[in-house]
């Protein structure tokens, strides 16, 4: 069984005493691709350093997080568009709108989001969304741009039946997680009757850890965990799930 981890932030510091060994259990364990979503300027030197060390297996977005963008934001941008200029990447990402920690800056997201969104076109790269509390925001700044080339991924997608149906009709894929293994996570009543072509596996690690792991830290090689409750919903074989969802990420991302 191959896996491919959309969304996992090996290069976090939670990583540091044993990223080497972490990444050798994401392989033993089936996943044997990694894509990297960046934070800001604090996060690209780690970030790269891990994809340079592992290039077979971690590849890197670059973008914005809504949750640094702040005063500050559009120097943080100029810096992701110089990134973008000078080599690949996966994807523009992690970026899109978090009202769960402040509103108040709002404003700001919405700005940024729009010369994300406009960087993804440039560079003809799939967009990778962050929305927190802030799905409607972020649908509409993506909806208002998408004239047939925008591509991309809700990552970490918990919301409803109505807006996941709304991401797919923008063309967009559902990125999940550990949400899926809560037993209140709500997925149970979204995924059912969805087609695999929609979705990608992700473990947003170090963070949201499925079940039985609930609560500590998260790693890719607890990605076939989400496999299987994906495949339970949906009355799929694990290995069905994990060919198309890999395949996902492959076209997605141009890996």
């Amino acid at each position: 069984m191959h896996l491919t981890d959309s969304h996992a932030h090996v290069y976090s510091e939670q990583f540091k005493t044993d990223r080497d060994d972490m990444l050798h259990r994401a392989l033993e364990a089936g996943v044997s691709t990694i894509v990297m979503p960046n934070i800001d300027h604090t996060s690209i030197d780690m970030m790269l350093e891990t994809e340079a060390r592992f290039p077979q297996l971690c590849f890197a977005m670059m973008g914005l997080h809504p949750c640094s963008v702040n005063k500050d934001f559009e120097r943080e941008l100029y810096l992701v568009e110089e990134w973008l200029g000078k080599r690949p990447f996966a994807a523009v990402g992690e970026c899109g709108i978090d009202l769960y920690w402040d509103k108040t800056t709002l404003g700001w997201q919405q700005e940024a989001l729009r010369v994300q969104i406009q960087l993804a076109k440039k560079h003809k790269l799939p967009l990778v969304l962050h929305t927190r509390d802030a799905f409607q925001e972020t649908a509409e700044l993506v909806e208002a741009a998408q004239d047939g080339t925008l591509q991309g991924v809700f990552h970490c997608f918990s919301g409803s039946r109505a807006e996941a149906e709304r991401v797919i009709k923008m063309g967009f894929k559902l990125g999940i997680g550990g949400v899926a293994t809560f037993k209140n996570g709500g997925l149970d009543k979204v995924l059912p009757g969805l087609e695999l072509e929609h979705l990608l596996l992700e473990t947003d690690c170090p963070y949201l850890a499925p079940v039985p792991h609930r609560g500590k830290r998260n790693e890719p090689a607890y990605l076939p965990l989400v496999a299987r409750r994906v495949a339970d919903l949906l009355g799929r074989d694990v290995e069905e799930v994990a060919e198309a969802t890999t395949r996902n990420a492959q076209a997605l991302f141009s890996l």
